[in-house]
């Protein structure tokens, strides 16, 4: 479901109960802003999204290390 950002913020009440049966797409001057998604819902996407990510060869420590060296470099 489409609707404009002025029409969320007046039914808001109404799309928190619409949103765990459909993903609500929100639009500011006609473009998509955001979007509303069910909780539960988005973590079966993100589980989803991780599977096969790491390859076989990569440890979970090797990850994490790589992980923080990244961090670390946003400094």
């Amino acid at each position: 479901m489409i609707v404009s950002s002025s029409e969320f913020k007046t039914n808001i009440g109404r799309y928190l109960s619409l949103v765990s049966k459909e993903d609500i797409i929100i639009t500011r001057n006609g473009k998509r802003v955001a979007r509303l998604i069910a909780e539960e819902e988005d973590k079966v996407a993100i589980a989803k999204s991780l599977i096969g990510i790491l390859p076989s060869t990569v440890t979970k420590e090797e990850a994490k290390e790589e992980k923080v060296k990244r961090y670390e470099n946003l400094d």
